[in-house]
């Protein structure tokens, strides 16, 4: 399963060991799941890694960044689509465009209204949820 993880996933992965972010990251070879981002969203969770600690470079370089596939932030596509928050379209399209089945997010806020539904083949959800599907459904 291809999962994108947007730049809440990626700091909240870097910022607790036991959160469902974390597990997800350091799970995902073990479960067949493989992580995508795109540029666009490690740029911001650079921005604001400093925010973590100083132990944080060094989780992100060591725990996170390895597991993870770059794929190209895409801007556009040869679809329509309607979403209120312009600064979230690039991390909807690259998941998109990178054929992902999920977008993993925390942030409630921009995403509120897609949490837990679809955009064309692409269901949003938050870390939790995702994993809490995955173990109703007997895969963890």
């Amino acid at each position: 399963m291809r999962l994108f993880l947007d730049s809440s996933v990626l700091l909240a992965a870097v910022g607790s060991e036991s959160g469902a972010s974390r597990f997800v990251v350091e799970n995902a070879e073990q479960q067949g799941w493989i992580l995508l981002t795109a540029p666009y969203c490690t740029a911001e969770a650079l921005h604001n890694l400093p925010k973590f600690g100083p132990v944080s470079g060094s989780v992100w370089r060591k725990e996170i960044v390895p597991r993870l596939e770059i794929v190209p932030t895409v801007v556009s596509l040869d679809k329509a689509l309607v979403f209120p928050k312009a600064k979230d379209r690039p991390v909807v399209l690259s998941a998109l465009a990178a054929e992902c089945e999920v977008l993993l997010t925390l942030d409630r806020r921009d995403f509120e209204r897609w949490l837990g539904r679809q955009v064309y083949s692409l269901r949003l959800l938050m870390p939790g949820d995702f994993l809490l599907e995955q173990r109703q459904a007997g895969r963890i």
